[in-house]
């Protein structure tokens, strides 16, 4: 076990990478013991996802944490997020979920954190596992841990419904695309729940079935072609809204009632919205790829709008430094105080329901009259040779015409009615544009082709 090599499988935020070399037994081992050997807990929660390698995946790990003197509690099935219930509900020292999200079908990694879900990153221990992981020198423990297998689905529920009134619930019909039945299991508790206390929803289920041969293509609604199932189901059946999750349903996508997807943009305002109705005041954290939307509804709302740097690690230290009670990124990840900081893809489906049932709105008159208010490009990718020194030359291009610029993350440069936001990947020399204006979709369509084409002189 002293054989000593590199780990690539280990990101910035979380443990991904293809199954073989970067990522197999032996290594998911390494991580199980270098995972206790960092931390010494003494209870771990641990899940998994319905990728065909995770459960062999996931015993590994589980034999790395009991050799290192770690007690295991096997949740099974799970998404991220009962992980992260489990981390801060449960009498555990912390929490991994075995998945790869939406990654390809040949990939799988892990999501850790520790107690009260506080995220494992790069900033505050993955890259020491990393390192005790790969050297593979670990201490000798007198006392081996224990494995049990439990279930916490009924206490997880339980806290999903702590976030609305279920009274307020009005009669409505739900395309549910559990993405190849990640999130099915979920679903079918919150149903009979629903069906117990006579709550008149109905869900009609596609995708649903566990199945990790993934034949319904990779769970990522983020790609349009990911979206044309749910679209038809919602228009075929007349549903009032449909619902879409990604491969650990830590994020969902919502359609309109029209099957028209909605740009996860538009669904932070609603959310702040939500919030900020029952608890006036309190702060709302938001990224900075698109934000005039969110801003408005927040500061009309009587809340306190709060720009952070983009990804999960950075809005989760933001909202406990800044106690903020929600918190909302455009690709789909949304995050609550009561849920230790961390993002939940079920509390927003059920929270825009709700108000959607007290509003007595359809979902395309909630969000319309805000997208027609700012209209935005979505998320545009482009690969280029010198992703820097583009958006150096674009900075300077849109210099004197700017009224206010920063670099919380990436490159944002506002106008009197139009704003945008580029940004580099972590992880490939691709740079993602976002692009909105005030009122005039014509207008941020212009500006949007315009620095489209600046940028294609650096590819």
């Amino acid at each position: 076990m002293n054989k000593s090599y590199d780990m690539p499988c280990f990101k910035l935020y979380d443990i991904r990478g293809k199954i073989g070399q970067e990522l197999n037994t032996e290594i998911a081992y390494r991580i199980g013991r270098a995972y206790s050997q960092y931390l010494k807990p003494k209870n771990i929660a641990i899940g998994g996802d319905v990728r065909l390698t995770t459960d062999s995946l996931k015993s590994a790990l589980a034999e790395g944490l009991m050799d290192a003197g770690t007690n295991v509690i096997d949740l099974g099935l799970t998404g991220t997020e009962e992980i992260y219930h489990a981390a801060f509900s449960m009498a555990v020292d912390g929490g991994i979920e075995v998945t790869a999200s939406h990654n390809p079908i040949d990939y799988n990694g892990m999501k850790l954190v520790g107690k009260n879900s506080v995220p494992i990153s790069g900033s505050n221990g993955l890259r020491e596992i990393q390192e005790l992981a790969e050297q593979g020198i670990f201490p000798e423990i007198s006392h081996r841990g224990t494995y049990t297998k439990v279930s916490n689905l009924n206490n997880y529920i339980d806290h999903l419904f702590t976030y609305l009134s279920l009274d307020s619930l009005k009669p409505m019909r739900l395309v549910v695309n559990a993405g190849n039945g990640a999130a099915g299991h979920v679903i079918d508790e919150i149903e009979k729940r629903f069906h117990q206390l006579q709550i008149p929803v109905e869900f009609i289920k596609i995708h649903h079935e566990v199945d990790g041969t993934f034949p319904h293509g990779i769970p990522n609604p983020l790609l349009p072609e990911c979206r044309a199932d749910t679209s038809r189901a919602v228009i075929e059946t007349g549903a009032d809204m449909g619902i879409a999750w990604d491969g650990d349903f830590d994020r969902c996508f919502l359609f309109d009632e029209g099957g028209n997807f909605v740009e996860g943009y538009y669904i932070v305002g609603l959310l702040a919205e939500a919030f900020l109705q029952k608890n006036p005041g309190e702060k709302i954290i938001h990224d900075p790829r698109l934000v005039w939307n969110t801003q408005d509804i927040v500061s009309q709302t009587g809340g306190i709008p709060v720009m952070s740097k983009t990804g999960h690690a950075f809005i989760k230290e933001r909202m406990r430094a800044e106690d903020a009670i929600y918190g909302g990124e455009m690709s789909a990840h949304h995050y609550f105080r009561s849920f230790a900081y961390c993002d939940s893809g079920m509390i927003p489906w059920l929270l825009v329901a709700e108000l959607l049932s007290i509003k007595n709105l359809k979902l395309s008159e909630a969000v319309d009259s805000r997208i027609k208010l700012y209209p935005s490009s979505g998320e545009l990718n482009m690969t280029l040779a010198d992703p820097q020194t583009a958006i150096d030359s674009l900075q300077q291009h849109y210099l004197n015409q700017a009224i206010a610029t920063n670099d919380i993350d990436g490159l944002s440069m506002e106008f009197a009615d139009w704003r945008f936001n580029l940004r580099s990947s972590n992880t490939e020399p691709v740079v993602r544009l976002n692009v909105e204006s005030r009122h005039q979709p014509e207008l941020m369509q212009k500006k949007t082709d315009e620095i489209i084409n600046i940028l294609k002189s650096f590819s």
